[in-house]
C-alpha cells in the first residue's frame, strides 16, 4: 500500500519530528512540507511522532489511515 501524505499546514507548528525521521519524506520550514515518499511504515511511524498530529495518512481507496 503507498499512502498518500497530507500535512495541514494550520496545525504544524513546525517542530521537526517528522523531518527528523523521515528527511526523504518532510522538510521543514516554516511548517512541514512533503517532498517525496518512502516506505507506509516510515511515513506512519513519522505522522506518530508529529506532537501537533498535523500529518494525515490516507490509503488510495481515500480510507484515512492516520490519525
Amino acid at each position: 500500500m503507498t499512502l498518500t501524505i497530507e500535512v495541514d499546514p494550520d496545525v504544524c507548528s513546525a517542530h521537526g519530528d517528522c523531518e527528523q525521521i523521515a528527511p526523504e519524506v518532510f522538510r521543514l520550514g516554516d511548517v512541514a512540507e512533503v517532498i517525496g515518499t518512502g516506505p507506509d511504515d516510515l511515513v506512519a511511524e513519522a505522522a506518530r511522532a508529529c506532537p501537533a498530529a498535523a500529518i494525515r495518512l490516507v490509503a488510495p481507496d481515500g480510507s484515512q489511515v492516520y490519525p
